[in-house]
C-alpha cells in the first residue's frame, strides 16, 4: 500500500504544539515507543509520520523524501528553492506565531528604525568595514535589507544564541526570531521600527507533484487536508439552538429567515419538541459566524426564543475545500509580508 509521508518537527518550538494540534484535529500522531522517529495516525490509515529536525522539513519535501510537512513559514521561506517542489497548502495553522526581527544594542540611541540602517551602513563602510548582522536566516535578511536600501553589510551565520553576538563582539546587530521580545530586552537589545522581516506561524506544505501524481496518495492527502481545514474553519462558527413556539416547522423557519443575522449558513434546522402539554414548540438550530454570536442570541430572544444553547462544531466543511484545490490545482503559495 502506498503510504503518505508526513514530516513533523522532532523537537524545538513546534514539536509539542504540532502534536497537540493534530490531536485536536482528531488525527493524533502516535509512535510505538518514545524513541521512535516514525509513527502513524490511527484515524488515517496509510499515513506515516516522520519526526525530523524542523530545519530539514522543507528540504525533505523538496527532494521528495516526504510528501507533507508542518514547518514555520519563516523556515519555509528561508529554505525553499525558487520554483521548487515545496508548496504551502494551508498557510495558517493557528500556532507557532513569532516574528523574525532586526535588533540593535540599546546604546544605539540614534538608530530607531530600518531607515536609519542605510546611513549607518555607509558610516561603517567609510570606517573601512561592513555592518555585521548575525542571523540564522541569511536569505530572508539579505533580501529584506536590500529592499530597504541597506547596501553595505556582512551576514554572520550562527547556530548558537544570537542575542549575545553584539556583546561578544562578533556582530554589530542581529536578526532573530522573537515571540514576546523579552529575551531581546534582557540582553539590552531593541527592535527597530519597521524591522519585522517576516511574521511567521506554522504552515502545512507539500510536494504537489508527488502527491497529485499518485492516486492512492492523493486520496489520503484529501482526507488529511480536509480534516485540518474543517477543524480550522470550525473555530469561526457557533451552533445556536433555541426553543420557539409555532404551529408548523415552516412557520418557525419563516420567523428565523426573516432576520438575516440568524439565517445561518444555509438556513435553520427545525425539530419538533415533544412537551407534556402538547403545545407547538420547536427547536431551531442555526450556525452563525463567531462575530455574530450575540446578535444571533438577541434576535432569537426577540422572536420568542428560550432555552438558548450554544456549542462549537468540531468541523465545518464548505461546499468545496480550498486547501484540496490548492493541492491539486496549485493556486499559489503564502508569501512573506513586505514589512
Amino acid at each position: 500500500m502506498t503510504s503518505l509521508r508526513l514530516g513533523i518537527a522532532s523537537d524545538g518550538a513546534l514539536h509539542e504544539p504540532t502534536l497537540r494540534f493534530f490531536k485536536d484535529c482528531g488525527i493524533e500522531a502516535s509512535t510505538s515507543n518514545p524513541r521512535s522517529y516514525t509513527g502513524h495516525i490511527r484515524a488515517l490509515p496509510g499515513v506515516v509520520v516522520h519526526f525530523l529536525r524542523g530545519g530539514d522539513i522543507t528540504n525533505k519535501v523538496e527532494e521528495g523524501s516526504i510528501d507533507f510537512g508542518v514547518v514555520g513559514l519563516d523556515r519555509y521561506e528561508e529554505s525553499r528553492r525558487e520554483g521548487g517542489d515545496a508548496h504551502v497548502i494551508i498557510e495558517s495553522l493557528g500556532f507557532g506565531h513569532c516574528e523574525l526581527v532586526l535588533a540593535v544594542p540599546d546604546s544605539w540611541v540614534d538608530v530607531t528604525s530600518v531607515a536609519d540602517l542605510a546611513d549607518l551602513s555607509l558610516e561603517f563602510r567609510r570606517e573601512g568595514r561592513d555592518l555585521r548582522v548575525a542571523t540564522k536566516a541569511p536569505r530572508l535578511v539579505e533580501r529584506f535589507l536590500f529592499r530597504h536600501g541597506v547596501g553595505h553589510f556582512a551576514l554572520v551565520q550562527s547556530s548558537g544564541t544570537l542575542e549575545a553576538a553584539p556583546a561578544m563582539g562578533y556582530a554589530d546587530m542581529i536578526a532573530d526570531i522573537s515571540s514576546s521580545g523579552l529575551t531581546l530586552r534582557e540582553n539590552r537589545l531593541k527592535t527597530l521600527h519597521g524591522g519585522t522581516i517576516i511574521k511567521s506561524e506554522a504552515v502545512l506544505i507539500a510536494n504537489r507533484g508527488l502527491v497529485v501524481g499518485d492516486k492512492a496518495k492523493l486520496e489520503k492527502a484529501r482526507a488529511l487536508v480536509e480534516l485540518i481545514e474543517g477543524y480550522l474553519q470550525s473555530k469561526d462558527y457557533f451552533s445556536v439552538t433555541a426553543n420557539l413556539r409555532g404551529e408548523t416547522p415552516e412557520e418557525v423557519a419563516s420567523y428565523i429567515l426573516s432576520r438575516a443575522v440568524i439565517a445561518g449558513l444555509r438556513g435553520p434546522t427545525i425539530a419538533k419538541v415533544h412537551t407534556r402539554t402538547g403545545e407547538g414548540w420547536y427547536a431551531a438550530t442555526v450556525v452563525v459566524s463567531k462575530e455574530k454570536l450575540m446578535d444571533a442570541v438577541d434576535n432569537l430572544r426577540q422572536i420568542g426564543g428560550s432555552g438558548v444553547t450554544v456549542g462549537q462544531p468540531n468541523y465545518v466543511f464548505h461546499g468545496e475545500s480550498k486547501a484540496y484545490n490548492r493541492l491539486v490545482n496549485g493556486t499559489g503559495d503564502a508569501q512573506p509580508p513586505d514589512a
